[in-house]
């Protein structure tokens, strides 16, 4: 079993595999009380005054304590994540990873100016939007009530969320910046006059684009021969805990805050 675990791991795709593992491990360090959430939000004077540059990694890799909300969003995370990963990035590691701190670097800019601690939330609306708009044919479920196609699915989340009074700034800014990353390297490329603005670094390139595919390698099932989901499995259906998405943005208390 344990075999058949190591095997399954290894095939989930590099960058997908590498991220929700760094999720697991860091709230997993949290629970076992090796390190506080106090040490991981994101705090420009921390960073800036006292050098805490990790901060500005790990405020997308903890998504709260473990609990149903933690694992609502790392199935979320995940599929998503990897759907992309298997579909319009297949073979294109590095322009994935581009994307990655694309969307980390706008974010953290937006941080400065606003009150938010965990931009993880945020991260993964981004790659929600995009695997919607370049998949808008499929087609989605919302607790078996209403039905629509993907590229609404990261508004019906907002809706969802504001429904339950939480706030939206959150989902507003991974829309924006998802929107942003599809804009310039779907839209306007293709536009009379348009050009190829978001250019993946050579070093990139080098270091995660290898020259022949993994002929092991093993996609969803909804991802096999590049084809959207069909059929029954065209239908999407969003669980319970939605309404949990948001607990853990509010500003922790840090107590080393307070001395300073």
């Amino acid at each position: 079993m344990a075999n058949s675990f190591t095997q399954e791991y290894l095939q989930i795709p590099a960058v997908t595999r590498a991220y929700t593992t760094a999720c697991v491990l860091t709230t997993a360090a949290v629970q076992l009380e090796l390190i506080t959430p106090f040490q991981l939000y994101f705090n420009p004077d921390l960073i800036i005054k006292r050098y805490q540059i990790w901060r500005l990694v790990t405020n997308f890799l903890f998504f709260g304590p473990l609990g149903f909300s933690f694992m609502f969003n790392m199935i979320f995370l995940y599929r998503y994540c990897r759907m992309l990963e298997e579909g319009s990035f297949r073979g294109r590691t590095a322009d994935f990873v581009f994307m990655f701190l694309f969307g980390g670097v706008l974010m953290t800019l937006f941080g400065l100016f606003a009150n938010l601690f965990f931009l993880g939330q945020a991260f993964t609306i981004m790659l929600v939007y995009v695997w919607s708009r370049r998949n808008p044919y499929v087609r989605m479920n919302f607790f078996g009530l209403l039905n629509f196609q993907a590229p609404f699915l990261p508004w019906v989340l907002m809706g969802f969320s504001l429904l339950l009074g939480n706030s939206i700034v959150i989902d507003l800014l991974g829309i924006g910046v998802g929107h942003m990353y599809f804009f310039l390297e779907d839209i306007f490329p293709n536009q009379p006059g348009g050009r190829k603005l978001l250019m993946t670094p050579g070093v990139l390139r080098a270091l995660f684009d290898t020259p022949e595919e993994d002929p092991a390698y093993s996609p969803l099932p909804e991802d096999q021969a590049g084809e959207s989901w069909q059929g029954a499995s065209d239908e999407e259906e969003l669980h319970p805990g939605q309404d949990e998405r948001h607990d853990h943005q509010h500003e922790p208390q840090d107590p080393d805050e307070q001395h300073r």
